[in-house]
């Protein structure tokens, strides 16, 4: 396992471990991150207009677009980072 790889599931860790939860905005970009670092570009259609949540996410996804797997798991790393005040 690489070193970027232990660092990103320390950060998922960690990231359990805040003692507030994070504002809307920083919850979409670490689910956009993460799911861009374990699965690659956006799968599926978009979600139905009514279906805020699931569409948010989608499009938070969506904007990573061609991001490489390092780097969003460096980017999620920094997010986490600095909920934690490193």
């Amino acid at each position: 396992m690489s070193d970027l790889t232990t660092l990103f599931t320390e950060a998922q860790a960690n990231v359990k471990t805040l003692a507030e939860r994070p504002d809307n905005q920083t919850l979409l970009q670490l689910y956009a991150f993460y799911k861009q670092a374990t699965e690659g570009d956006v799968q599926g259609e978009r979600p139905g207009m009514m279906d805020f949540i699931n569409r948010a996410k989608h499009d938070a996804w969506d904007k990573l677009k061609g991001t490489s797997r390092d780097e969003a798991m460096q980017r999620y790393i920094d997010v986490v980072n600095g909920l934690l005040g490193k």
